[in-house]
């Protein structure tokens, strides 16, 4: 490994890079927009294209293209260019589509304040689109996060086929930190399943033990199917329950029995503590010295970073939690996380603190939001 120094969009590029993408497709939005100028100079150095398209509808679907032609691909933007998304999220979803959407959130809503960050987009994140699905989500903060949670996206969208959504924000985006960058064969780089038989006894949705179908993609010589319909395993359009409840299943399944593998957290001060608590992103970046302060002071406070805001592996957050007499949720929003933290810890002894600012939290807001519970 060696050490850079990186803002956090350009972390987020050069993981996409060593992850293996091959084909970035975006529309400017700030705070978003170095990214994607960023591998404009970058990416084609490493055998790739990057792709102004006219907006966000055209990026996200030339994305999904991009990955039927059998490349890794990616796209970002912020809060409202992903509600132009909400579509092709859908249709990568219903065809089982490896794709990766970075998300820098922006204050809205509607246009907002462009140059500044909230965390208002979480359940746009996870329930962006129509339909019954569970997409993974994940929730960096710091440059070094940025840069470790785009390699477990790419592995995460390529293992499972699914899209996935990198939750970052304006405050991480542009904030310049020192970070280790992995050399390629430092660390795990996951590539998608490919069919095993011959191309006549190929069905393009039939799963395997892990319910991911393999994928074959056009121009290797199987019948690819990509239908947005409600389809059987050859992919052929069925609008009977049978089917629609067997699709609908195991696209959510995958997902529910991957949760080991795509859910992340990290404790400190957990295990003797009288109060937990939770944050993530760059709201969590400030509880962190707030809850050392206070166990200074002699309170036994304790902290849970959520790096994976869904699936939450409900089991694993509960043991985290199940020894605090309180637990504390401090997000800057109104209140999304909190409602599935209270439901897992037991909303009596759960208590939300909602830090609202555009500007990145004072010490002295997230002290006096996590205090008054105290």
């Amino acid at each position: 490994m060696r050490r850079e120094f990186l803002s956090g969009n350009r972390a987020i590029a050069e993981a996409a890079i060593l992850s293996g993408l091959k084909f970035y497709a975006g529309y400017p939005i700030t705070p978003a927009s170095d990214l994607m100028e960023y591998l404009a100079e970058k990416l084609p150095s490493y055998g790739g294209i990057v792709v102004q398209f006219e907006d966000e509808i055209a990026s996200i679907n030339a994305a999904i293209g991009a990955s039927w032609a059998g490349v890794k691909a990616m796209t970002a933007t912020s809060g409202p260019g992903f509600s132009l998304m909400a579509e092709g999220v859908s249709l990568a979803v219903a065809t089982e589509t490896p794709v990766v959407v970075v998300d820098i959130m922006r204050a809205g809503p509607s246009t907002g304040i462009p140059t500044k960050a909230t965390q208002s987009d979480v359940y746009q994140a996870r329930w962006l689109a129509h339909g019954d699905y569970t997409i993974p989500v994940f929730a960096p903060w710091s440059v070094q996060d940025c840069y470790d949670m785009t390699i477990k996206s790419f592995n995460v969208a390529e293992k499972f086929r699914t899209p996935v959504v990198l939750l970052s924000d304006a405050n991480i985006a542009h904030m310049w930190e020192t970070l280790y960058v992995r050399e390629p064969g430092e660390v795990e780089i996951i590539e998608r399943k490919k069919p095993s038989v011959p191309p006549e006894e190929y069905r393009p949705y039939q799963p395997g033990l892990d319910l991911v179908p393999p994928m074959a993609v056009f121009g290797e010589g199987y019948k690819v199917i990509v239908e947005s319909l409600v389809h059987d395993e050859l992919g052929y359009y069925r609008q009977d329950s049978v089917t629609y409840r067997e699709m609908i299943a195991r696209l959510n399944e995958k997902i529910r029995r991957g949760v080991g593998y795509i859910y992340e957290q990290e404790e400190y001060w957990v295990e003797d503590s009288d109060a937990v608590v939770v944050a993530y992103g760059s709201t969590a970046r400030m509880v962190y010295p707030v809850v050392k302060a206070l166990r200074e002071k002699g309170a036994r406070v304790g902290f849970l970073r959520l790096k994976t805001l869904w699936p939450l592996d409900e089991e694993r957050l509960w043991r985290a939690l199940s020894r605090a007499g309180k637990v504390i949720v401090v997000e800057n929003n109104t209140g999304r996380v909190y409602l599935d933290v209270a439901r897992i810890a037991g909303s009596a002894r759960t208590f939300f603190s909602p830090v609202l600012t555009v500007d990145p939290p004072k010490f002295s807001e997230v002290m006096e939001a996590v205090a008054k519970w105290l």
